[in-house]
């Protein structure tokens, strides 16, 4: 275990030095000033100049990514262009937003995805099954600002009863959550129905049937325990995609998260704020997938973890 989590460790630390260097290079290649974009509209040449100095943006590239190098060995992730703060500060005032969303759509897919896709796999190559997977096709086909919008129609215009933006409340968190969640539990549901339909369809579950074990035993101690790895295994990394951001759901509701930050540190061409952005959320990603890893053995006691005795 040790030295699995140690090579684990190992790994995700590249993996997060990796992402922040494509980061970095892409940023600074791509199109686009960010003294223009700090400036007022009148500003001259001379303060473009100046302002550029001020954020080391004169210097060669070689010189400005070995001066980030040294930084972030000291924690120190520079200060943000628009907000003017600590850009580490400033994302870790917006994540605990970003999690909160991320963690209502991850409950409310598993309550709902999980016995949704137990149901379809017994009911399988029936009507009923059919139409559940008309339903999950058609959760799965719809973008989620086209989602958002309809639900921001329904319950916010036409039926005032939840809040149309923003986190005043935790009524505010439905209609996100929502939103985000109606996608997962398509993905979700129909991932439980195949490898429920699999695990239903074993020599061992024939062989258990044989020896008089009841329905709902196969169905639960059976077929969901021998479906739980592929299962976590998805919800993991769907959790992970949400603790980036949900951009389009942040944009559409108003949601003061990370996926929200990101657009406009785009717009602002705020280097230092999309940099410490990347670096919370890609360690948060790591880590998640990490703790996946970790408990497989404790769903499949075949699993070991690192090299196979």
């Amino acid at each position: 275990m040790a030295t699995y989590l140690a090579r684990r460790i190992g790994q995700s630390l590249l993996a997060v030095f990796l992402t922040l260097t494509t980061v970095f290079l892409l940023l600074r290649l791509a199109p686009g000033d960010p003294a223009a974009a700090y400036a007022a509209p009148s500003a001259t040449a001379a303060d473009l100049a100046r302002i550029r100095a001020r954020f080391g943006l004169d210097e060669p590239l070689i010189s400005q990514y070995w001066i980030f190098l040294k930084d972030l060995c000291t924690g120190n992730l520079g200060s943000s262009y628009s907000f003017h703060a600590s850009a580490f500060d400033v994302v870790m005032d917006r994540l605990p937003y970003t999690i909160t969303l991320a963690v209502s759509a991850i409950a409310v897919t598993t309550v709902v995805a999980v016995p949704l896709g137990v149901w379809m796999a017994r009911r399988a190559d029936t009507k009923r099954e059919l139409g559940a997977n008309v339903l999950t096709i058609t959760g799965q086909s719809m973008p989620d600002f086209w989602t958002g919008v309809m639900l921001l129609t329904v319950f916010a215009v036409l039926l005032p009863v939840l809040p149309a933006s923003g986190f005043t409340s935790w009524s505010g968190l439905i209609l996100p959550t929502v939103t985000v969640a109606v996608l997962q539990l398509a993905l979700i549901s129909r991932l439980v129905r195949r490898e429920m339909t699999t695990a239903l369809a074993a020599p061992y579950t024939t062989v258990a049937r044989s020896r008089g074990v009841s329905e709902r035993a196969l169905t639960w101690n059976y077929g969901l325990r021998n479906s739980a790895v592929p299962l976590v295994t998805a919800l993991g990394t769907r959790f992970a995609a949400l603790l980036n951001g949900v951009v389009v759901v942040e944009v559409v509701f108003g949601w003061p998260g990370v996926g929200s930050l990101v657009v406009r540190a785009l717009e602002t061409r705020d280097y230092p704020l999309i940099q410490a952005t990347v670096l919370v959320t890609a360690t948060l990603a790591i880590l998640v997938q990490l703790l996946v890893d970790l408990a497989y053995p404790l769903f499949d006691p075949r699993v070991r973890l690192g090299k196979a005795a």
